[in-house]
């Protein structure tokens, strides 16, 4: 004969007590915001408000307040906070990316019809600036070059300092280091420009007029850029795999160029091409060491050299309507120019990036 024990339930035990409250449905956000942006459109026109951005900022303040007052009615009023903080969240990336938005569609607006096959190939040698036609190519070649030369000085300085100060970095030495790179991080532009200027005169008694000046200006400003983010992306590689290869009997120079640089090459290449894209849109050096021209001139180590910013501050700076379109134009190809440099960044931070799956 066996024991058995029946796990019934009896008919006299107390209920459970109920962990269950109600919920909104998943979309309720997405309705709410409906509303709010239809309420806030009607508010903006029946006040005769011109400025659809004003439209937007009262519906997010109905957008916050909507979510708080009806999940605190459905949920109570701790869900009801929760909401609340997550509307915040939402309003403030949108507020960030209105500008943004702003800016793009400006500039496609007025910059798009001014972009042709001649614009992109020729340059403004013989064209006056009351008159319509002529291109960006000089200043293109000019970004080009000089953007190049300075991501050849400043890309190995950068990445060799970081790794200096990930892997090696310990003492006196280090801090003072890491203390130049953040003085250097905050410098400005002009001030680059003034201590090249103040360098190139010392030394040849003469202003320079060369894309490789200002090339050395913006490489003073593309160096802190890549030593932090060089040096972010050392920090994540995991110790682990350090300590891994040393104790195979490794040497460190060998861990760091074999297991180290090639976990974090992908963050690194990031890394580079978003100080390409800092440092592409600088003006103040160039206009102070380069100092532009309208006619083609691919050696940048004589002469003087345009480039895309620059040329957008030239054209803007001579007030009619011809040369304010050409300035529009330039504006668009450098927005091209550093969206592309963007793009490249994250597909060769995707193809480098370590292989999780077998």
């Amino acid at each position: 004969m066996t024991d058995t024990v029946m796990d019934t339930v009896p008919s006299d035990a107390p209920a459970s007590p109920k962990l269950a409250s109600r919920r909104l449905p998943r979309w309720s956000p997405a309705a709410i915001a409906v509303g709010a942006i239809a309420v806030g459109c009607g508010i903006g026109a029946g006040a005769g408000l011109s400025s659809h951005i004003q439209w937007g900022l009262i519906a997010l303040i109905l957008f916050v307040a909507g979510s708080y007052v009806i999940t605190a009615r459905v949920e109570g009023r701790r869900q009801a906070k929760d909401r609340v903080a997550t509307s915040l969240v939402w309003a403030s990336f949108i507020l960030a990316v209105v500008p943004l938005y702003s800016l793009v569609e400006t500039t496609i607006s007025k910059g798009a019809g001014v972009i042709d096959g001649t614009f992109l190939t020729h340059s403004m040698n013989n064209v006056l600036t009351l008159e319509k036609g002529g291109g960006v190519y000089h200043a293109i070649i000019g970004t080009l070059e000089q953007v190049g030369i300075a991501t050849v000085i400043a890309a190995p300085i950068g990445i060799f300092t970081a790794i200096y100060l990930v892997e090696y970095g310990k003492g006196a030495l280090a801090k003072w280091v890491t203390f130049f790179v953040d003085v250097m991080t905050g410098i400005p532009s002009i001030v680059a420009g003034l201590f090249i200027l103040s360098v190139w005169f010392e030394f040849l008694g003469k202003a320079p007029a060369s894309g490789f000046a200002g090339s050395l200006a913006l490489a003073i400003l593309m160096v802190p850029v890549v030593v932090r983010s060089t040096e972010e992306m050392l920090k994540l590689v995991p110790n682990e795999l350090r300590e891994a290869s040393l104790a195979l009997g490794v040497p460190k120079w060998r861990t760091i160029t074999r297991v180290v640089v090639p976990t974090a090459i992908g963050g690194i290449t990031t890394g580079v091409m978003l100080a390409i894209a800092r440092i592409a849109g600088e003006s103040a050096p160039i206009a102070l060491l380069v100092f532009g021209s309208n006619m083609i001139n691919t050696n940048p180590f004589q002469h003087p050299q345009s480039s895309l910013p620059y040329f957008i501050y030239e054209q803007y700076g001579n007030g009619n309507d011809a040369s304010y379109s050409r300035a529009w134009g330039a504006a668009l190809v450098l927005i091209a120019f550093v969206m592309i440099l963007n793009l490249i960044a994250r597909g060769i931070a995707r193809w480098k990036a370590p292989k999780t799956g077998r």
